[in-house]
Parts: C-alpha cells; sequence; structure tokens
C-alpha cells in the first residue's frame, strides 16, 4: 500500500511540473500576442502621424510620405497576420495549461485518496495488534 502512495504522488508531482510548464507556456504564448498588437498599434501611431501639412509642399516629400506609409501598410498587413498566428497559439496552449490542470487535479484526489487508504490500514493493524490486558488470558481480569 506504501508503495502505491509514492506511486501516486510521484505521478502528482511530475502533473504539478507538467502543469507548471503548460501555465508558463500560455503565459509567454499571452505575451506574444500583447507585443505584437503593442507593435501593431505603434505602427498605426506612425502611419497616422504621417499627415501633409497644409501649406506648400515638395513632391519629393509628399512621394517620400507615400511611400514610408506603403511600407507601415505592408508592415501593419504582416503584423496582423503573426498576431493572429500568436493568438491561435495562444488559444491552444491556454487549452494545454486546462488540460494540465484537470489531470493535475486528477492526480492529487488520487494521491489523497491513497495515503487516506495507507493511514486506514495502518489504524486497522494498530487496531487489531491492539489486545486488552484482560483479554490475554492471565487470570487477573
Amino acid at each position: 500500500m506504501k508503495a502505491l502512495a509514492e506511486r501516486r504522488a510521484r505521478v502528482a508531482r511530475v502533473r504539478r511540473v507538467q502543469h507548471l510548464r503548460a501555465v508558463s507556456a500560455a503565459a509567454t504564448a499571452e505575451g506574444r500576442v500583447v507585443q505584437l498588437e503593442g507593435n501593431a498599434q505603434r505602427l498605426a501611431a506612425m502611419r497616422a502621424g504621417l499627415t501633409h501639412d497644409v501649406g506648400v509642399t515638395s513632391g519629393a516629400a509628399l512621394g517620400n510620405a507615400a511611400e514610408l506609409q506603403a511600407r507601415l501598410e505592408t508592415a501593419a498587413h504582416g503584423l496582423s497576420q503573426a498576431i493572429g498566428s500568436a493568438r491561435e497559439a495562444a488559444a491552444l496552449r491556454a487549452q494545454e495549461r486546462l488540460g494540465a490542470h484537470i489531470a493535475l487535479e486528477g492526480a492529487e484526489r488520487l494521491e489523497t485518496r491513497a495515503v487516506a487508504a495507507m493511514q486506514d490500514m495502518i489504524e486497522a493493524r494498530m487496531a487489531a495488534a491492539f489486545v486488552p490486558r484482560g483479554a490475554r488470558g492471565n487470570g487477573n481480569g
């Protein structure tokens, strides 16, 4: 019975490590999504900052601004694809974290039951080994 309790405790420790790794991976994936979304907001702000001033402007300045806007739009488009992929990865990691949490809870319940069963067995053995003085047959009772 002790071996069973130890085995289940070992399984519970492994599940705890797996859960911690899944939580870490989920947090990393979510952080990546947040980082990419922040980058997209900065690109949008930079593009919005490329407005034309009212007044006399050279054609070269307009051409440079238009080229920068086009490059920023291309970067934003590529970044939106990366954000989509990162969101999918984050959702997958969140599901893995949930699965690891469920497995951890199951392992902890098994460990608790094994320890309780071992304690019950120890108590039953101790109760069976206890014989009152009068019951030993020495005639004092």
